[in-house]
């Protein structure tokens, strides 16, 4: 099973719309990023997340196919560093952030590596309206007034 471990404030600084409700509300950027990454791996199979954030939760995010973890009063990346330790198989685990310490740290362990940068755009690029869209689209004009009585 592939295992995504996200540094959460580290993404958030990477989108530039979650980047801007931060600095208005700590709260909502954190819930904005856990729902577009709830999203983003709905359906998908054989993969786990964790969205790691720095410092204490707020209101409960509700979100059911990821993980939050918090780090209270410790840095998010040492957070991130002790699960990667405790793994069995890193050979599994898909870290995602741009901190350069923990970078190095996660391949000396083994692990996939993904910067914020990257992993950004795939998740904004491929989002659910753009795949309804697609099928949409994809319809020649006389199934869709079949299918809708039009």
């Amino acid at each position: 099973m592939r295992h995504f471990i996200i540094d959460g404030n580290n993404l958030i600084g990477k989108i530039s719309s979650l980047q801007k409700l931060q600095k208005k509300n700590k709260q909502s950027s954190r819930e904005k990023l856990a729902f577009i990454l709830e999203s983003h791996f709905i359906g998908k199979q054989n993969i786990k997340v964790t969205l790691h954030l720095d410092g204490f939760p707020g209101q409960p995010i509700k979100v059911q196919s990821l993980r939050l973890i918090y780090s209270g009063k410790k840095t998010a990346d040492d957070e991130i560093k002790y699960q990667i330790e405790q793994e069995k198989n890193r050979r599994n685990l898909i870290i995602v952030s741009s901190d350069l310490n923990l970078k190095e740290f996660a391949r000396k362990c083994g692990c996939e590596w993904k910067s914020c940068e990257e992993f950004s755009g795939e998740i904004l690029t491929a989002s659910p309206d753009d795949e309804e869209k697609k099928k949409i689209d994809g319809l020649d004009n006389d199934e869709f007034k079949r299918l809708f009585n039009v």
